[in-house]
């Protein structure tokens, strides 16, 4: 479970899906709020990736399992860095 995880951490394509999720709820944060969207966003990059490119190795629910503890570790980073960022500009 460990190493499916770590593989799903440097999954480019769910980095940059759960950094395009983060730049949409800021974007539209004023009608939608923040905490649902990123919530609804990450089990969505959790469900979608292990059934679209299924690697094989592991099973779906174990797949969705680990999508989900690396999109939350992912989605922390991001957040992080976007605050961050927002420090260093004031």
């Amino acid at each position: 479970m460990t190493e499916l995880v770590l593989s799903q951490l440097t999954d480019i394509f769910r980095i940059g899906l759960i950094v395009a999720l983060v730049f949409t709820m800021r974007r539209t944060s004023a009608v939608t709020g923040r905490v649902l969207p990123l919530a609804l966003g990450v089990v969505f990059v959790a469900v979608i990736l292990p059934t679209t490119m299924p690697s094989g190795t592991a099973s779906l629910a174990h797949a969705i399992g680990a999508g989900l503890v690396s999109n939350v570790i992912i989605l922390a980073v991001v957040l992080a860095a976007e605050q961050l960022l927002k420090r260093m500009r004031r």
